[in-house]
């Protein structure tokens, strides 16, 4: 079968200027323990000081108890004996700031769904538990619930931060 040859000058041609961008992508699997969701808290600082963010910033601390709950939930909601949970940060280019990072945190049991954040009520004032997504709710711009495939969750918020201050 003989087919005509392509010509590309009868397409149109959208020309975008070459912007650099740069996304930091940093993984890495824990146990599904407390141990492992310690090490998650632990780690997600260490990583944002190599990349220019000081420990005891906003940002950092802010990550770090954002990464301590999801770690923390996915370790005792999400645990499948035999599988790990998963600790994904990522900076990504802003929109309207210049930059957000994203974090997120995946284990293998989809069927203990956290609610999203339209669905999470602060619990009575005697409960002991539920106030964790409250806390991922103040400290993050944005969080959401995925699906995680094959087979899972994954919690993903993200905190938009301004630009460096010029000393």
């Amino acid at each position: 079968m003989l087919c005509a040859p392509v010509n590309p000058s009868r397409w149109p041609v959208r020309v975008h200027p070459e912007i650099p961008v740069t996304v930091r992508v940093f993984t890495q699997r824990f146990s599904s323990t407390r141990l492992g969701a310690r090490l998650a808290r632990h780690l997600a600082p260490h990583r944002l000081d190599v990349w220019g963010f000081p420990y005891d910033s906003v940002l950092s601390d802010s990550a770090a108890s954002i990464v301590a709950e999801l770690a923390a939930n996915a370790a005792t909601h999400g645990r499948v004996p035999g599988r790990d949970l998963e600790l994904r940060l990522a900076l990504l280019p802003g929109a309207r700031y210049p930059g957000t990072l994203r974090i997120e945190v995946s284990d293998t049991r989809a069927e203990s769904r956290p609610p999203g954040p339209e669905g999470v009520a602060p619990p009575s004032d005697d409960s002991e538990t539920g106030r964790g997504l409250l806390l991922v709710s103040a400290l993050a711009t944005r969080w959401t619930v995925l699906d995680r495939h094959p087979v899972g969750k994954t919690v993903r918020a993200e905190i938009d931060f301004p630009a460096p201050r010029v000393a």
